[in-house]
């Protein structure tokens, strides 16, 4: 048996008012100035069309259809936390559903993403916690297999280390790491006045794209000086 701890009780979390301002933005506008990668895969989605979450990373490793540890993390995570778990993908069991959630919301958290399955949907529906996950299944789970709480995960193809800042919307989820949190926000905004300004350009009538033929061009399909 490794002698390294199966729970890490301390992480460090990025600055609130950090989370508070990247709540602001789209989870698209943070994944495209963050080099267009960091997006948990499409099977994690909103339970819920509308749902948002924004905080730190609680990360925790759990066995295929096994909550043990999930219920462990739940125990421990601090308020703002986002409680993210790698499930494997695994949609043969549910890991959470309505009392877990009620738990987590009377704890103060924002939310739970879940590389797994999730249940309950028409309870969590009716409230205002954030679930993502991968899909659903009524079966419940086992409560007796070990696993690993704020260690990296790894969660539909995307890496998420402990506090990195979990931005979640109705397009899916997005993964900034807590090193370069504060340049992502100002790329951010950047991005949301150039896009701004952009819509305004074409609901005034110029429908050109300034990039394209270049791009044509670079990629092969149109000669230099050639227009569309």
């Amino acid at each position: 048996m490794t002698n390294l701890p199966f729970i890490r009780k301390d992480i460090r979390r990025p600055d609130p008012n950090l989370v508070r301002r990247a709540a602001r933005f789209q989870a698209a506008i943070l994944a495209d100035v963050g080099g267009r990668r960091g997006t948990l895969g499409g099977s994690i989605q909103s339970r819920v069309p509308g749902m948002k979450v924004a905080g730190p990373a609680f990360t925790v490793e759990v066995r295929p259809g096994d909550n043990l540890m999930f219920h462990a993390a739940l125990a421990m995570a601090q308020p703002g936390d986002v409680i993210v778990v790698e499930g494997k993908g695994d949609l043969t069991a549910a890991l959470c559903g309505t009392i877990m959630v009620t738990q987590a919301q009377a704890a103060g958290l924002a939310g739970f993403v879940v590389d797994g399955a999730t249940r309950d949907t028409e309870e969590i529906a009716a409230g205002k916690f954030a679930v993502f996950s991968a899909g659903t299944n009524p079966n419940g789970p086992t409560k007796s297999l070990g696993g690993r709480i704020n260690w990296p995960v790894t969660l539909a193809g995307t890496t998420v280390n402990p506090g990195d800042l979990i931005v979640g919307d109705d397009d899916g989820v997005v993964v900034v790491p807590q090193e370069n949190i504060e340049e992502i926000l100002i790329l951010a905004e950047q991005k949301v006045q150039a896009e701004a300004k952009r819509i305004a350009q074409i609901l005034d009538g110029n429908l050109g794209a300034p990039w394209l033929e270049n791009a044509l061009v670079q990629a092969g399909v149109l000669r230099q000086g050639e227009a569309l």
